[in-house]
Formats: structure tokens, C-alpha cells, sequence
């Protein structure tokens, strides 16, 4: 496993940790020395939706999306924290590196796109920033990297109450290529591992759905790379 959290810089300004919210403490990587630790010492694991929805690519996520893991997820992209895409983009690089085999080889990462107003709503495409993030990371550690974003996101209903037939069907609806950018992805994705990266899954729909959707365009997925598993997900 790569480490490469040794390699970020400290902060060091009295600040609220972005993992259990205590106010008023030093941080490091925008956590204080407790939630840095829990935090540091996750470990990528497979996981599978129960049940998988039809074409899921192989996923491994960095944690469960619980502890200081979920509230560092909450406080970026709820919260405006987005000076932790730095410490969230280096634990995704951890998770891209399992998912492209553990070998350095050419990667090409292709984050989950947000919609219109989701890009409003979090200061940016948390995503995308995500990824460029843990592309700088990999790309240090020797892994030549690149990151394309070839699909556009569509408006779609709050899935919060969707069960995973209904989230399906509104997974396969949510996204459209971006026509010339999808054939940039296709030349790009020659001779690398391409890993579909996002924060969190839960049922595997929206993976699943965006996954056929490049596959039908000649893009191949090797992989995806997530940062959180919800706690319907069961290592393999």
C-alpha cells in the first residue's frame, strides 16, 4: 500500500477537526491528532452491494462511511471545507493504486460527475477536484496518471428514499456523453487501467449505470475507486 499521507504538509492553526468536530485544535490534514490517526490507518477493501446491481465493476473503497471518515466526506462537500480534497485525494489514490492492481502502471481516472446545481451547492465538482487530487498523488508516487470526465450529469430525484430497483432506473437516466470528450477518454484509456472514481456507494446503481454507458462507447472500466462504503456494503 502506497503511503503517502507522510507526505502532506501539517496544519498547524487552531481549527474545527473536519472528523469529530471539536472546535478549537491543532490539526493535521484538517484533523485533529485522534481523527488523523483513525483516519490514517483505514485500510482498501473490496466491496459488493447485496444484492449487485447488473454490470458493477470490482470495487474497493477506503473505509466505511461512518466515524471521521463520513463527517471529513460531510465537511467538504456539505460544509465548504475544500482544503480537504488534498488529505480525502491522497486516501482516493490509495484506493485507485488497489483498484489498478497494486502495480504502478498508466492509470486514467474518471470521476463521477455532479450535476449542475450539486457543483453550485459544494463550491465546484468535488469530484473532479477529488481526482485531480489523487491524480497529483499517484503521479508522485511514480504512477503516470491521467483524468478525463467524458459524461455530463443530468437533474435526477433525491434517492434517499429510492430502493435499489427504483435507483437503477434513475441511475440509467442521470447521465448523457459529452460526445468529443468521450473520444479524447477512448484514445486516453489505450494501454491504462481505467478506474471510475466517486466518494460514496450504496447501492452500486449510479457506478453500475455509468460504467455501461462507457462501455458502450468503447471506453473499458477496469475498476472503480471510492472513498466510502455505506454499511450495506460487505467486504468480499
Amino acid at each position: 500500500m502506497i503511503v503517502l499521507l507522510a507526505a502532506l504538509a501539517d496544519l498547524v492553526l487552531p481549527a474545527e477537526c473536519a472528523g469529530c468536530r471539536t472546535p478549537h485544535v491543532r490539526l493535521r490534514h484538517g484533523a485533529c491528532a485522534q481523527c488523523a490517526t483513525t483516519l490514517a490507518a483505514l485500510r482498501v477493501h473490496p466491496v459488493r452491494p447485496a444484492p449487485t446491481p447488473p454490470g458493477l465493476p470490482p470495487c474497493v473503497a477506503v473505509g466505511e462511511y461512518a466515524g471521521p471518515l463520513r463527517e471529513s466526506l460531510l465537511a467538504y462537500k456539505e460544509r465548504g471545507r475544500v482544503t480537504l480534497a488534498t488529505p480525502l485525494g491522497v486516501l482516493l489514490a490509495e484506493a485507485v493504486a488497489a483498484a489498478a492492481g497494486g502495480l504502478r502502471r498508466p492509470v486514467l481516472l474518471l470521476p463521477v460527475p455532479s450535476t449542475a446545481a450539486a457543483v453550485r451547492e459544494r463550491h465546484g465538482d468535488h469530484m473532479r477536484r477529488l481526482a485531480d487530487r489523487a491524480a497529483k498523488a499517484l503521479r508522485h508516487a511514480g504512477w503516470p496518471t491521467a483524468v478525463a470526465q467524458p459524461l455530463r450529469a443530468l437533474p435526477k430525484p433525491d434517492a434517499t428514499h429510492l430502493d435499489s430497483a427504483q435507483r437503477a432506473i434513475a441511475a440509467a437516466a442521470a447521465f448523457r456523453p459529452r460526445h468529443k470528450r468521450m473520444d479524447r477518454a477512448r484514445e486516453a484509456a489505450r494501454g491504462r487501467a481505467v478506474i471510475v472514481v466517486d466518494d460514496i456507494v450504496t447501492t452500486g446503481a449510479t457506478l453500475a449505470a455509468l460504467t455501461a454507458i462507457l462501455i458502450r462507447a468503447g471506453v473499458p472500466v477496469d475498476g472503480a475507486a471510492i472513498l466510502a462504503a455505506t454499511r450495506k456494503r460487505h467486504p468480499q
